[in-house]
């Protein structure tokens, strides 16, 4: 049985989700301790333990000690299944954050998957359910991934209540990618949304990003707004955000994306999140410091060299590396200080179904 320490550099939550991801995917049992010792509240919470739920049911695995506050889980994954799964988190608890564990497992399973997951979509640390549909699932799919992610009701703190389904086609085997180099900037688009809130306010975030994006030299942004009319919204608490996608010919992504809260004007909003991608697209990077860690799974288990230019070394990317290279025993090549531009690199152990 492998052995992660949960405490392990950036010690989060992440440590949890990549190791089980890897374990369910590879076949390889695992035991974590001393999860999120680093945390305030440390242990699994709410989204951990739902995530570790769901790996075990798409891989059949046993397990002990899985339970909110547990500060150790073993994993032992036996055979992979498909079908159709419902999980609640129960919180505000990040929907997206539980697909970042699910996604790589479900790549090699026998059928399809489909999850129907309620929780928050767009909350904070955490990417936005939007950044995965515009800016992740794109890039996989240049590795060979197929899913699609459908948003049927906004969650955001702290009542949650979002409801997504996530549905993924197996992959025979995942190729390696090259993301070295940018092409020309195609154009820059976004979804910028409001739930339980005036339909202005989702309007002012967009309009506040282009305003940023222009005075930055990068031009008119196209950013569709999603609003609910008051008498037909059934979402549980009030929310906004906002999500932008830099797209450049030869399949680069850039993705930022920022939440409204209570007190924050709107226009703070949307020129939070221009500010976030007008710095990824000065780095010169094809992909931004968030794809430089959610990415690793999939290098990692592809066939073949996968290289990658990142706008950030950050400490989630070297946590990511160093679980994947104890879990599936690649070893990649990392170029760069941490907190600084930097090129992933590595050779894949070419997993099959």
């Amino acid at each position: 049985m492998i052995e992660i320490p949960g405490d392990l550099l950036e010690g989060g939550g992440q440590i949890v989700r990549t190791t089980l991801a890897l374990s369910a995917l590879t076949g390889k049992s695992v035991y974590i301790n001393k999860i999120r010792e680093k945390r305030p509240n440390p242990g699994l919470q709410a989204q951990h333990f739902v995530a570790a739920k769901a790996l075990a049911a798409i891989c059949s695995a046993e397990t002990s000690d899985l339970a909110v506050g547990s500060r150790q889980v073993r994993f032992i994954p036996h055979e992979r299944t498909g079908g159709r799964f419902r999980f609640d988190v129960g919180t505000a608890g990040s929907i997206p954050l539980i697909l970042q564990a699910l996604m790589p497992a479900a790549a090699y399973a026998p059928m399809p998957l489909d999850f129907e997951l309620t929780g928050g979509t767009d909350v904070r640390w955490s990417p936005s359910i939007d950044y995965l549909r515009l800016i992740q699932l794109p890039l996989l799919h240049e590795m060979g991934y197929r899913a699609a992610i459908q948003v049927n009701r906004r969650g955001h703190y702290p009542k949650g209540g979002g409801r997504v389904n996530c549905s993924i086609s197996p992959s025979r085997l995942l190729k390696a990618a090259r993301w070295l180099q940018r092409g020309e900037l195609i154009g820059i688009e976004g979804i910028s949304h409001c739930v339980r809130l005036p339909s202005h306010v989702a309007e002012r975030q967009a309009n506040a990003a282009k305003a940023k994006l222009i005075d930055g030299g990068f031009g008119a942004a196209s950013i569709t707004t999603e609003t609910s009319p008051p008498d037909q919204d059934s979402h549980i608490a009030p929310g906004s955000g906002i999500t932008l996608a830099a797209k450049f010919k030869g399949g680069a992504i850039l993705g930022a994306d920022s939440l409204g809260e209570r007190g924050k004007p709107a226009e703070s909003v949307g020129e939070e999140a221009a500010t976030k991608l007008l710095v990824e697209l000065k780095s010169g990077a094809p992909l931004d410091r968030h794809m430089g860690d959610m990415i690793i799974p999939y290098m990692a288990v592809a066939q073949g060299r996968s290289e990658a230019q990142v706008s950030e070394i950050t400490n989630h990317v070297l946590t990511n590396v160093k679980v994947a290279e104890i879990v599936t025993g690649v070893k990649f090549q990392i170029d760069g200080e941490l907190n600084r531009p930097g090129k992933i690199a590595v050779d894949g152990i070419a997993l099959k179904t």
